[in-house]
């Protein structure tokens, strides 16, 4: 399929709008929709939250009678199920459009190919995979979720150039800028969780809420703590929205914890520890499409080590300080470069006076 220059125009919008609800559909996916008639637009729209109208539904009304006839463009493949609300597809049968356009098709498997299908047995003209790469960038949380069940973990760390995190002593506020702080919570607001460890809730007392970016509802917090360390006051048990994964049973502290408003979950591996591929699995399971991790070099190397790791948002202030510093990540010694893990690039810009890094690790 060649698709025109008002192809591409109209699906790039498309995709500009559908990153209006980049912080607010989870677990949905992030959707936009165009309707256009001879190369103007006749209505538009993106979905918001679940549970409230699609995007495309939006498109229609506000299309109203002009779309009949009309090509629309979506990022998304049109939905063919009742879920809270009714199947786009037959909104867009019901209107009379003459084309559909998805960026790329669902990977949900209650679609899956079946809106397009529905849409071709209606006479409508369609096609898939205009701008597909940018659209499965919009919404890959939601795809990981779809295929393997568990959500993208994009792992979050702030270093010196020589990849330290902190002084020997501990201290480590602040070694980037307050450009890189800002950025890096923006990438808290899009996630579904902000996931730390034990560790770091000792040594930082965080809160690991959203607070330098507007943000309309705040991400699920997680707590990696395998026996049950955290003190009852610690910052990120202010006003619940707290998950604790443990591996003990102690009823004790179990029970302080969850006066606090923290729900915990028992997930013990064979040592001991909390098992993180159940986590994720778990996360998964209660529709959450991203997890964004700041955490310590204990917590970081395990996730990495256990193949929980999708993506490193790596910054790195022009500083160095020497050996004696906090790594980034425990990772056993290697006797042969071969073993180690390879990253590919996928963006490096600078952030004021610092650089920002995006890799993932080969498969």
């Amino acid at each position: 399929m060649t698709f025109s220059a008002t192809d591409h125009a109209m699906m790039a919008r498309a995709l500009a709008l559908a990153e209006r609800g980049l912080e607010t559909t989870t677990p949905n996916p992030r959707v936009g929709c165009v309707l256009a008639r001879n190369g103007e637009i006749v209505g538009e729209g993106w979905h918001e939250r679940a549970g409230e109208p699609h995007a495309e539904v939006h498109a229609l009304r506000a299309a109203g009678e002009r779309a009949h006839g009309a090509t629309a463009y979506v990022t998304l493949e049109p939905c063919s199920h009742h879920g809270r609300t009714p199947p786009c597809a037959d909104a867009l049968v019901a209107a009379g459009v003459a084309r559909v356009i998805a960026a790329m098709e669902d990977p949900n498997p209650q679609v899956a190919g079946k809106g397009l299908a529905r849409l071709r047995a209606a006479g409508i003209d369609t096609a898939a995979g205009l701008l597909q790469a940018q659209a499965h960038e919009l919404n890959i949380g939601f795809i990981s979720r779809m295929t393997r069940g568990r959500p993208w973990l994009r792992m979050k760390t702030a270093s010196t150039l020589d990849g330290k995190t902190a002084l020997n002593n501990g201290v480590s506020q602040w070694i980037t800028g307050e450009a890189a702080r800002q950025d890096g919570h923006r990438w808290r607001a899009r996630a579904c969780a902000v996931l730390t460890g034990i560790g770091t809730v000792r040594a930082d007392d965080p809160q690991l809420s959203v607070r330098a970016v507007p943000c309309s509802r705040q991400p699920l917090r997680v707590l990696v703590d395998a026996r049950l360390e955290v003190s009852p006051e610690a910052r990120i048990l202010a006003g619940g929205h707290c998950l604790i994964a443990t591996a003990t049973d102690d009823a004790e502290r179990t029970a302080a914890l969850r006066e606090r408003g923290a729900e915990l979950l028992r997930l013990p591996d064979a040592a001991g520890k909390v098992d993180l591929p159940a986590l994720l699995q778990e996360l998964g399971r209660r529709g959450l499409n991203e997890v964004h991790v700041e955490a310590g070099f204990g917590l970081n190397g395990s996730l990495l080590r256990e193949g929980c790791v999708d993506e490193l948002l790596m910054y790195f202030a022009p500083m160095l300080v020497g050996e004696a510093a906090q790594g980034l990540f425990r990772l056993p010694e290697l006797a042969a470069l071969d073993r180690a893990l390879r990253l590919k690039l996928v963006d490096l810009r600078a952030v004021g006076e610092d650089f920002r890094l995006i890799a993932r690790p080969g498969r």
